[in-house]
Protein backbone atom coordinates (compact mmCIF):
# COMPACT_ATOMS: atom_id res chain seq x y z
CA UNK A 1 0.00 0.00 0.00
CA UNK A 2 2.82 2.27 1.00
CA UNK A 3 4.31 2.34 -2.66
CA UNK A 4 1.23 2.08 -4.88
CA UNK A 5 -0.96 4.90 -2.62
CA UNK A 6 1.35 7.42 -4.49
CA UNK A 7 0.70 6.02 -7.94
CA UNK A 8 -3.12 5.65 -7.15
CA UNK A 9 -3.25 9.45 -6.41
CA UNK A 10 -1.20 10.65 -9.29
CA UNK A 11 -3.68 8.07 -11.58
CA UNK A 12 -6.71 9.29 -10.48
CA UNK A 13 -5.01 13.13 -11.05
CA UNK A 14 -4.45 11.75 -14.84
CA UNK A 15 -8.12 10.21 -14.91
CA UNK A 16 -10.14 13.12 -13.77
CA UNK A 17 -7.91 15.39 -16.60
CA UNK A 18 -9.28 12.77 -19.22
CA UNK A 19 -5.82 11.31 -19.19
CA UNK A 20 -6.78 7.51 -19.10
CA UNK A 21 -3.75 6.12 -20.72
CA UNK A 22 -1.21 7.74 -18.39
CA UNK A 23 -3.68 6.85 -15.55
CA UNK A 24 -3.52 2.93 -16.51
CA UNK A 25 0.02 2.77 -17.66
CA UNK A 26 1.21 4.58 -14.53
CA UNK A 27 -0.49 2.03 -12.03
CA UNK A 28 0.30 -1.40 -14.63
CA UNK A 29 3.99 -0.24 -14.80
CA UNK A 30 4.55 0.79 -11.24
CA UNK A 31 2.89 -2.63 -10.00
CA UNK A 32 5.20 -4.33 -12.32
CA UNK A 33 8.25 -2.15 -11.59
CA UNK A 34 7.49 -3.16 -7.27
CA UNK A 35 6.75 -6.70 -8.48
CA UNK A 36 9.72 -7.68 -10.48
CA UNK A 37 12.49 -5.76 -9.75
CA UNK A 38 12.09 -5.07 -6.25
CA UNK A 39 11.37 -8.56 -5.28
CA UNK A 40 13.97 -9.54 -7.64
CA UNK A 41 16.80 -7.28 -6.62
CA UNK A 42 15.70 -8.13 -2.86
CA UNK A 43 16.28 -11.70 -3.64
CA UNK A 44 19.58 -11.27 -5.52
CA UNK A 45 21.09 -9.28 -2.68
CA UNK A 46 19.82 -12.16 -0.02
CA UNK A 47 17.80 -15.13 -1.12
CA UNK A 48 15.04 -15.83 0.38
CA UNK A 49 12.20 -18.85 1.44
CA UNK A 50 8.87 -17.90 -0.45
CA UNK A 51 6.05 -20.16 1.47
CA UNK A 52 4.11 -22.11 -0.69
CA UNK A 53 0.77 -19.41 -0.12
CA UNK A 54 2.13 -17.56 -2.25
CA UNK A 55 1.90 -19.76 -5.00
CA UNK A 56 -1.34 -21.59 -4.02
CA UNK A 57 -3.33 -18.11 -2.64
CA UNK A 58 -1.68 -15.28 -3.92
CA UNK A 59 -0.18 -16.12 -7.17
CA UNK A 60 -4.07 -17.31 -7.93
CA UNK A 61 -5.34 -14.07 -6.78
CA UNK A 62 -2.84 -12.20 -9.23
CA UNK A 63 -3.66 -14.36 -12.41
CA UNK A 64 -7.66 -14.06 -11.30
CA UNK A 65 -7.41 -10.10 -11.17
CA UNK A 66 -5.24 -9.65 -13.79
CA UNK A 67 -7.30 -11.82 -16.75
CA UNK A 68 -10.14 -9.38 -15.45
CA UNK A 69 -8.56 -6.38 -15.70
CA UNK A 70 -7.48 -7.71 -19.43
CA UNK A 71 -10.97 -8.72 -19.99
CA UNK A 72 -12.25 -5.58 -18.67
CA UNK A 73 -10.13 -3.28 -20.61
CA UNK A 74 -10.78 -5.15 -23.51
CA UNK A 75 -14.29 -4.81 -23.11
CA UNK A 76 -17.66 -5.48 -24.69
CA UNK A 77 -19.50 -2.46 -24.58
CA UNK A 78 -17.28 0.01 -24.70
CA UNK A 79 -13.64 -1.09 -26.03
CA UNK A 80 -10.87 0.55 -24.37
CA UNK A 81 -12.35 1.66 -21.20
CA UNK A 82 -13.43 0.48 -18.17
CA UNK A 83 -16.16 1.63 -16.82
CA UNK A 84 -17.79 2.59 -13.42
CA UNK A 85 -18.52 -1.23 -12.10
CA UNK A 86 -15.90 -2.89 -13.59
CA UNK A 87 -13.87 -0.97 -11.65
CA UNK A 88 -16.07 -1.01 -8.82
CA UNK A 89 -15.93 -5.05 -9.16
CA UNK A 90 -11.29 -4.54 -9.42
CA UNK A 91 -12.08 -2.15 -6.27
CA UNK A 92 -13.67 -4.52 -4.59
CA UNK A 93 -11.29 -8.03 -5.24
CA UNK A 94 -8.52 -5.44 -3.80
CA UNK A 95 -10.57 -4.54 -0.62
CA UNK A 96 -11.97 -8.45 -0.26
CA UNK A 97 -8.66 -9.66 -0.94
CA UNK A 98 -6.61 -7.08 1.53
CA UNK A 99 -9.09 -7.85 4.23
CA UNK A 100 -8.67 -11.61 3.73
CA UNK A 101 -5.22 -11.45 4.32
CA UNK A 102 -5.34 -8.81 7.35
CA UNK A 103 -7.70 -11.15 8.88
CA UNK A 104 -5.83 -14.65 8.39
CA UNK A 105 -2.32 -12.28 9.61
CA UNK A 106 -4.63 -11.50 12.70
CA UNK A 107 -5.62 -14.72 13.39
Amino acid sequence: MGTSLPELAAAIVAARRGEHDIALGNVMGSNLFNTLAVVGIAGAIHPMAVGPEVFSRDLMVMAGLTLALYVFGHGFYDPGRINRYEGAALLVGYVGYTGYLVRNFLS
